[in-house]
């Protein structure tokens, strides 16, 4: 179920988002997701955003497919990279093992607690055998929405590894860290990369 108070700031702040993501230093959990994958793998960007982990991605010599909720981010993501992003939601993830790695960096923290099981799920189906999962989430408990009106679930980190490994995913690595995003608050975080098993 997609939000539409979340869609609708994403789509006015298509902009202000692009700005704070882009940077000329390089990602090091991106970089590391890039690493483990040969040559020619194909990627989901679910929630792509602007796009810019999907042209580091294509810079890379992967095969980047970008999708995102929202249109407007689509077109910018287009206009910014002539990339291909298309307009899609969690719940139009369909695809049986044709992915080497799929990359949810902090936008899976924006579907319901009761749907984020079967999007985890269908992730797992989306991949190939050992293929890679990066996915970056928001520390916390419960579920909110931030000063900007954007809904938010929050997990621990062992609730999020739990529901990683009942989907199939086996958990490889674990960051913690905080960050300042679009809404002015400084935030915990956790990215996890697992592998399909």
């Amino acid at each position: 179920m997609v939000d539409a108070r979340t869609l609708a700031v994403y789509g006015e702040r298509a902009e202000d988002y692009a700005r704070m993501v882009d940077s000329d230093r390089p990602d090091p959990d991106l970089a590391a997701f890039v690493a483990a994958l040969p040559k020619g793998a194909r990627v989901l960007d679910l929630g792509c955003g602007p796009a810019r982990a999907s042209s580091v991605m294509r810079a890379a010599g992967l095969v980047p497919d970008p999708v995102d909720a929202s249109p407007e981010m689509v077109d910018l993501a287009n206009r910014l990279f002539d990339i291909g992003a298309r307009v899609a939601s969690f719940d139009d993830i369909d695809a049986q093992e044709i992915y080497d790695g799929v990359y949810a960096n902090f936008s899976l923290l924006h579907a319901p607690r009761s749907d984020l099981p079967r999007h985890l799920s269908a992730i797992a189906r989306a991949l190939k055998p050992l293929g890679h999962f990066h996915i970056g989430m928001k520390i916390g408990e419960g579920e909110d929405r931030d000063a900007l009106g954007r809904a938010y679930t929050y997990y621990t980190v062992p609730e999020l590894r739990g529901l990683l490994e009942d989907a199939g995913l086996l958990c490889t690595s674990e960051k913690l860290g905080q960050d300042k995003g679009l809404a002015g608050t400084t935030d915990p975080f956790v990215i996890l990369r697992a592998r399909k098993l």
